[in-house]
């Protein structure tokens, strides 16, 4: 038998069609990937959304009107009354309870809170007249405690800030008189105290002699305090 002789180019051309029986031949036998699904994320189902923190700080009263007594260490005083009424700061009525010797504590649309409420309690004494109950009111400082007892409760401020308040001004007054002391509009969410008298001696020494009818002068001194404790008495 007369023996084949192969060209190289029949050698190229039958490797070439080997190899590519080889490559088909691979390919059939290799399964083909399952789809993938995205991770299931439990937590989207299972867990519940984190409560709110519960707030925290002294206990509040029900801000229901009340009279009460008052006692401020720092400038000797002690159980002074304060006597809750329809109003707001230093109108006829207030003016005729500080006559009297007493604190005066305005409530209603245009007044503030009752001892321990969310919101502004406000209370007003005289200076200079009557029993001079809040003459060294000036003298308070930041950190200086307020006590207020109520019922069977009492509230213990602590000073934070000092305001001005002029009685010409309808602006001022309703800083004095806001929820939020010194931010009309502002919706409380705690507890304040505004403690207020006459600057009679200030307004005198800088020539203003300016009164109102019931003889409160233009300026008040206004001391700002924030319930930080409440107590059994």
């Amino acid at each position: 038998m007369t023996p084949v002789r192969l060209t190289r180019r029949v050698v190229a051309t039958v490797s070439t069609a080997v190899l590519a029986l080889a490559v088909a031949s691979c390919a059939e036998s290799e399964p083909e990937p399952k789809p993938t699904r995205p991770p299931t994320t439990a937590a989207a189902t299972s867990v519940e959304p984190t409560p709110s923190p519960t707030p925290t700080g002294p206990a509040v009263s029900d801000g229901r009107p009340r009279d009460a007594r008052l006692t401020i260490p720092a400038i000797d005083i002690d159980g002074l009354r304060v006597v809750a009424y329809r109003g707001f700061t230093d109108d006829r009525h207030g003016t005729a309870i500080q006559n009297r010797g007493n604190a005066a504590s305005p409530h209603g649309p245009d007044g503030g809170v009752g001892p321990g409420g969310i919101g502004n309690y406000q209370v007003t004494a005289h200076r200079l007249s009557s029993t001079q109950a809040f003459l060294d009111l000036p003298d308070l400082r930041r950190g200086d405690r307020i006590v207020v007892e109520a019922g069977d409760t009492r509230y213990v401020y602590e000073v934070t800030q000092t305001r001005r308040t002029s009685f010409r001004s309808p602006t001022s007054l309703a800083r004095q008189r806001a929820e939020v002391p010194g931010r009309p509009g502002a919706t409380a969410d705690r507890a304040y105290i505004t403690l207020s008298t006459c600057a009679t001696p200030e307004d005198h020494a800088a020539g203003n002699y300016w009164s109102d009818e019931f003889g409160n002068p233009e300026h008040r001194i206004d001391k700002i305090g924030e319930l930080v404790a409440t107590e059994p008495r």
